[in-house]
């Protein structure tokens, strides 16, 4: 029995992870031990390998589907929340382990106190360059000023059942973490430090990034 009330589903959008995925299962079933918990690997239609290596991990506890079609992270976590309907909570987390695993029991054990149906892993620490740091921080305050988030909100999160369905009922939201702020539920957030990504780099550029941030802040004002 997982602190949220039964099973606990842990999505994770992959694209270009080959490496880390092997140490993001480990890690998970360390911090979850005791728990009733399953991972859902979510392949977006990556071309580097990521598809096999998922397939590999493949098991009792983790659950692998490959997309034929990239849609993006928030496509892909949409999909892995869909198909992991029997769980008590779930968690969105990223596969190049920035996003610690050994952080998801606090997060499941705040959602566990009943007074929220949404626990964001708030970011700290230097995990990435000064630029992207100020210029993701600007569009989390942007958006929390809009949606009522947390300022230190991203898609690192636990979520109860009233914010899942939420989420999927809102496939028109430009990201998971803006559907969850729109959502009119009782949400917080915990201080959680990021790491270093171990190897690679992110799959998005500057532009990528600014362009995502320019559409999903234009969809979260025309909601008011």
């Amino acid at each position: 029995m997982s602190a949220a009330g039964g099973r606990v589903a842990v999505v994770v959008p992959v694209y270009r992870n080959a490496a880390t995925l092997p140490a993001l299962v480990d890690r998970l079933g360390l911090a979850l031990a005791g728990r009733d918990w399953r991972l859902r690997l979510v392949v977006d239609a990556c071309p580097a390998g990521s598809a096999e290596v998922a397939r590999s991990l493949a098991g009792p506890r983790v659950a692998v589907t490959v997309l034929p079609v990239n849609g993006g992270q928030h496509a892909a976590l949409r999909r892995g929340l869909a198909l992991e309907p029997d769980a008590g909570a779930w968690v969105c987390l990223d596969a190049d382990l920035q996003d610690p695993p050994e952080a998801v029991p606090g997060l499941l054990d705040r959602l566990a106190g009943g007074d929220v149906e949404a626990v964001f892993a708030g970011r700290r620490g230097a995990y990435e360059s000064w630029a992207r740091r100020v210029s993701g921080d600007l569009h989390r305050r942007v958006a929390a000023r809009l949606t009522g988030l947390p300022p230190d909100a991203g898609a690192f999160l636990a979520l109860g059942p009233a914010v899942r369905a939420a989420v999927l009922a809102a496939p028109e939201a430009p990201s998971v973490v803006l559907a969850v702020g729109l959502a009119g539920r009782p949400v917080t957030s915990l201080p959680v430090a990021r790491d270093a990504r171990p190897e690679g780099r992110s799959a998005w550029t500057a532009r990528a990034r600014l362009s995502q941030s320019a559409r999903s802040l234009g969809w979260a004002l025309r909601q008011r």
